[in-house]
C-alpha cells in the first residue's frame, strides 16, 4: 500500500496502490492529511463521526475527498488516524471516526489548503489490488 504525489504545477494529482478497497481509502486519507499537515505531530485528544456516500466507486470516493478537507479546513480538526467500514447496498457509504485535536496550525505544520476534489483524470482500478488516482484543486 503506498500513494505518490505526481507533478502538477497548481494541483495535487494522487496515485494510490493497495490490495484491497479499504486499505486504498485509508492510504487516500492520509494521503489527503499528509497534504495538508504533519500527521505525526497530531494528538489523538477527541474524535468526529463522519460519513460519505456515493452512487458507485467515484462518487464515493470524490465524497470521501470532500469529507477530510471538510473536517481539516472547515472544522479546524487536525487529524491523526481514521477508522472506518465501508458498505456496499444500493450505493456505496463510508461510515468514519476521525481521531485527533483541534488544528494549531503551528504545531501540525499546516501545509496547503485542498479547495475541492475534482473528477478530472479520476481513475479507480480493481486488478490485483486497486489502483486509484485522483485530482485535488489546492
Amino acid at each position: 500500500m503506498s500513494y505518490k504525489f505526481l507533478d502538477h504545477a497548481t494541483d495535487a494529482i494522487i496515485e494510490v496502490t493497495a490490495k484491497n478497497l479499504k486499505e486504498a481509502f485509508s492510504v487516500t486519507a492520509d494521503a489527503v492529511i499528509d497534504l495538508t499537515l504533519d500527521q505525526d505531530r497530531v494528538e489523538e485528544k477527541d474524535q468526529k463521526v463522519f460519513s460519505a456516500k456515493g452512487k458507485d466507486l467515484r462518487y464515493l470516493l470524490f465524497s470521501w475527498l470532500e469529507e477530510i478537507p471538510f473536517i481539516l479546513i472547515t472544522e479546524g480538526f487536525a487529524i491523526s488516524r481514521i477508522e472506518f467500514d465501508i458498505i456496499q447496498n444500493e450505493e456505496y457509504k463510508i461510515n468514519a471516526v476521525a481521531y485527533g485535536e483541534p488544528l494549531d496550525v503551528k504545531k501540525h505544520n499546516f501545509k496547503v489548503e485542498i479547495k475541492a476534489p475534482t473528477f478530472y483524470d479520476m481513475e479507480i482500478r480493481q486488478e490485483n489490488g486497486v489502483y486509484m488516482r485522483f485530482l485535488l484543486d489546492l
